[in-house]
């Protein structure tokens, strides 16, 4: 199976080649520049594996939440290559990525992102597998003091609405990332493959037109009211 994978709903921009169970991948901190840089990202990885793009089985997605723009960049990019080379694509949660990062004795994960505007992206999710993850509940946008954790018997941290909220949250749930790193942590493409690869395998996939992005929130940005405008 070769699967290529995209992600780009915060500042990273990252792609990942899935080759049979070998994981190649690329990934940049490029605030506002993910649409000139993705494209060559992916065409790096399938030249250090000698894969052409009519060899590409599969195109998988991150598929939000996350920022607008890079969210709409990742689904316009796996539908245009999925049109143009007749494949299926897959949608995965940015979420699911980003607490695929988590320690593997991590059982239970809540995945935050920095929604911006005061808000947190949530998503609380259980390991069921090596490269799998059960979603608690459902994913969710809104202020950090109102994030709702889900009962178990403890709680890894991970996501940089942690770095940005990390007092708010820490109040609300109680718990904290064990380090720095896991309070900045973003979502990479090379968990979206690892996440997308065995859902592939088990008959997954839909054509590029159906693939859908997901904001969990229809508002860009603060009204000049909000932001004390008049």
């Amino acid at each position: 199976m070769i699967l290529l994978a995209l992600e780009t709903a915060t500042d990273q921009c990252s792609a990942a080649l899935y080759c049979d169970g070998a994981v190649h991948a690329r990934s940049l901190h490029a605030p506002r520049r993910q649409a000139e840089i993705l494209l060559p990202l992916f065409d790096e990885l399938l030249a250090e594996a000698g894969v052409a793009r009519s060899g590409i089985d599969v195109i998988a997605f991150g598929r939000g939440p996350g920022a607008f723009t890079g969210v709409r960049l990742a689904v316009s990019v796996a539908q245009g290559l999925a049109l143009a080379l007749d494949r299926p694509v897959l949608p995965v949660s940015t979420l699911a990525a980003l607490a695929l990062a988590a320690p593997r004795e991590a059982a239970t994960i809540l995945a935050v992102l920095d929604a911006r505007m005061g808000e947190v992206y949530a998503g609380a999710f259980r390991r069921s597998g090596e490269d799998a993850l059960e979603l608690i509940g459902e994913e969710s946008v809104g202020l950090a003091e109102v994030v709702v954790l889900p009962q178990a018997a403890s709680w890894f941290g991970i996501g940089s609405g942690w770095g940005a909220y990390a007092t708010a949250l820490r109040a609300r749930l109680g718990i904290t990332p064990l380090s720095g790193e896991d309070a900045a942590a973003q979502p990479e493409a090379a968990a979206v493959a690892c996440l997308a690869a065995p859902l592939f395998a088990a008959g997954a996939g839909m054509p590029g037109a159906q693939a859908l992005p997901v904001y969990l929130r229809d508002k860009v940005a603060l009204t000049r009211a909000e932001r004390g405008i008049g």
